[in-house]
């Protein structure tokens, strides 16, 4: 049995960017639809408008590449891009402070 070896050349990341209108009550279904289909494809939300998904293998990144063209709309813009593991490995992620809850309002006042 032969082993194989896991390489950060060969292990591939998703990236799916998308633009889509919402204007209409149909546009707003497609575009919910299309966050759901690449939720249940195994991509996480990186962004609003921004999910990954990592892929053991350039073969397995092209399947889920051919599932997201069959999840687009028919309105709007969808881009992929594929990065290496390796690659990846060098993202730098920044969040700014989370923002102080804002202070309990009054009570209510009751009036017998």
């Amino acid at each position: 049995m032969a082993q194989t070896r896991l390489n950060a050349y060969h292990i591939m990341w998703l990236f799916v960017f998308f633009d889509l209108p919402v204007t209409t009550k149909k546009e707003r279904r497609q575009a919910t639809r299309f966050r759901k289909d690449l939720l249940n494809d195994g991509f996480s939300m990186m962004q609003f408008s921004v999910y990954n998904r990592h892929c053991a293998s350039k073969e397995s990144a092209e399947v889920h590449m051919k599932r997201v063209k069959d999840f687009v709309p028919e309105k709007g813009q969808v881009s992929i891009l594929t990065v290496t593991d390796k690659q990846y490995g060098n993202i730098c992620n920044f969040w700014g402070k989370k923002s102080d809850p804002l202070p309990e309002g009054p009570k209510q006042l009751e009036m017998f």
